[in-house]
């Protein structure tokens, strides 16, 4: 074979070796690498976001014994009904502290609270008090959030003299929404120690990104009712339960509500009467937990009611 050809059979086999490598490309391009997909996928499953959401007269303080922990206090009460955690599945909860584990989630928030959110302290004798007040409180334990967003907001005016200052006035939330990012919405779990029998831990499943604790109103509120009575009667008793100076005001009340505010000290022999004083059937029936209107009835039947607990929610401080 002469030096021509061989170098003719030396073109041919680099044309083919170049055009077998752009063969290659592209196919690599039209197709992606099968790992691509997995990798998206991973991405998104750990920017879940879950959001336990507290209503009725709760309180936030950082656990005393866990500064990674905060609990959710709440008093347990006459004019409100029984603790229910809801998530795709919902369970009663009788008064305990109860602890809610949460997946793998983002680092705690470490910023500022929304200015929406009411803050007052707390002395630490006080806040041991409520804690082991038993029978009487709920005790919610979960790790800090990621952040802390206000669920909902109803203006309001807050202070520790009575009627509480115009200048404090402003749209405080009135419940509140505990962030958390995860990995993947199963891994919360409900746990603890009613006061009173036995709590068999629960699964909560989420198939939306929502957990719910809900102390909600165990009668409908008059219609005639223009003074939020049950929302001045919800703060009266969180206050008492903490031990704390504060009164709460609505501001879209007629001033007039001012003279019957279940929140002011009453005369001795009025004091005495307390719920008494209201007519037999109406407190027989809310001792019994059944509304004073019979329209309310369905309500019950599906965790909700007409009115709402409307005071704010109160961030603690511990001191002493």
């Amino acid at each position: 074979m002469n030096r021509d050809s061989c170098f003719n059979w030396a073109r041919i086999g680099m044309t083919g070796a170049f055009l077998a490598t752009l063969f290659l490309v592209a196919c690599n391009q039209a197709q992606p690498p099968a790992n691509a997909p997995a990798a998206e996928s991973k991405a998104v499953a750990a920017n879940k976001e879950v959001y336990v959401i507290f209503e009725g007269p709760w309180s936030i303080v950082t656990d005393p014994k866990d500064a990674n922990s905060v609990l959710l206090l709440a008093p347990k009460t006459k004019i409100h009904r029984d603790l229910f955690v809801a998530a795709s599945n919902d369970t009663g909860l009788a008064p305990g502290v109860y602890d809610l584990s949460v997946p793998a989630h983002g680092p705690a928030t470490s910023g500022p609270l929304d200015a929406s959110f009411a803050q007052a302290t707390i002395d630490s004798k006080s806040l041991q008090r409520a804690l082991d007040d038993k029978l009487d409180r709920y005790v919610i334990r979960l790790p800090k959030p990621e952040a802390y967003v206000a669920a909902r907001r109803y203006r309001s005016r807050l202070g520790s003299t009575y009627p509480p200052d115009a200048a404090s006035e402003q749209n405080y939330a009135s419940s509140v929404s505990l962030l958390y990012r995860v990995g993947s919405m199963n891994g919360f779990s409900l746990a603890g120690a009613p006061d009173a029998g036995t709590f068999n831990p629960v699964l909560l499943q989420l198939d939306t990104p929502t957990i719910r604790f809900a102390i909600e109103p165990a009668q409908v509120d008059d219609p005639k009712d223009q003074c939020d009575t049950h929302s001045r009667e919800a703060f009266r008793d969180t206050t008492k339960f903490l031990g704390l100076n504060l009164f709460v005001d609505f501001p879209s009340n007629p001033s007039t509500c001012h003279d019957n505010d279940p929140q002011k000290v009453r005369p001795a022999k009025a004091q005495a009467g307390g719920d008494d004083a209201r007519p037999t059937n109406s407190r027989v029936a809310s001792e019994m937990g059944v509304p004073r209107y019979p329209f309310a009835a369905m309500f019950l039947f599906f965790h909700g009611t007409s009115i709402d607990c409307r005071p704010p929610i109160l961030f603690l401080t511990v001191t002493g």
